[in-house]
């Protein structure tokens, strides 16, 4: 089993930033892909990030690309969103992921429980 916490949203406003941090413990943080995931109210759950096992390779989705950076820290067993530039439509509950495998093959095993990021205009 994996436990996933997530940690770092907040109220924020227009063209501000906040990272988010999402704890691991369980099973081998260092050989799984992770990722990031968000749901706005009343809208389904979309992609947002995912990284490899060693942080070597990241995807974004469009809607993100240049303005969050997802990093990990195998030595904390520590996964990290940077968002910048933020809009408010990013506003939503951010949810922290992991695989099974060490690179993203579609999708994910392991969910925390969410942190809300709210940013206003």
């Amino acid at each position: 089993q994996v436990q996933l916490v997530e940690s770092g949203g907040g109220a924020v406003q227009a063209g501000g930033s906040l990272r988010l941090s999402c704890a691991a413990s369980g099973r081998t943080f260092s050989s799984s892909v992770m990722g990031w995931f968000r749901q706005a109210p009343g809208k389904e759950r979309e992609f947002v990030a995912h990284i490899n096992w060693s942080g070597s390779s990241s995807i974004y989705a469009e809607s993100v690309k240049g303005r969050f950076t997802i990093s990990r820290d195998n030595t904390k067993n520590t996964l990290y969103l940077q968002m910048n530039s933020l809009k408010p439509e990013d506003t939503a509950v951010y949810y922290c992921a992991a695989g099974s495998t060490r690179y993203y093959i579609g999708g994910m095993d392991y969910w925390g429980k969410g942190t809300l990021v709210t940013v206003s205009s």
